[in-house]
């Protein structure tokens, strides 16, 4: 079962043109595009955005990214793109989950993994800097 997360956030997407192939579906990396706008939408709520991340002096590449695909998306359609937290204490974790927005078809699952590198030393870090889980456990209460 996929873990749907303690924090989520819903971010709409209208599929634009210049997003689609001949045939008017999506190319497929054009999906980690609406992940990103999700993901950056989740930050946001959390309140430690990549703008905070930076400034903290973390920066936090993502390591894995999963897709998977079960129906294209269309140009013109509007997608609701779920990004779900799932894990912080060691590693940022998301689970994503895209929708077409008047159906509620599940069109694509998909996860990302990231990980703090302190800035000045460029080390990984083996756990999640106080300051970002501070900001989760802010949002959780």
């Amino acid at each position: 079962m996929r873990s749907q997360g303690v924090l989520h956030c819903d971010t709409q997407v209208v599929v634009p043109f210049f997003d689609v192939d001949s045939m008017d579906v999506v190319w497929h990396g054009h999906y980690v595009k609406y992940l990103e706008v999700a993901r950056c939408a989740l930050l946001d709520q959390i309140g430690h955005n990549y703008t905070a991340m930076r400034e903290s002096g973390y920066a936090w590449p993502v390591i894995d990214l999963q897709l998977r695909y079960v129906r294209a998306a269309v140009f013109g359609q509007t997608l609701n793109v779920r990004a779900s937290l799932v894990e912080w204490e060691n590693r940022l974790k998301i689970n994503y989950l895209i929708s077409d927005l008047a159906s509620g078809e599940r069109l694509t699952r998909a996860s990302s993994v990231q990980v703090a590198v302190e800035m000045a030393s460029r080390e990984m870090q083996l756990a999640s800097p106080k300051v970002f889980t501070e900001a989760v456990e802010r949002s959780l209460a």
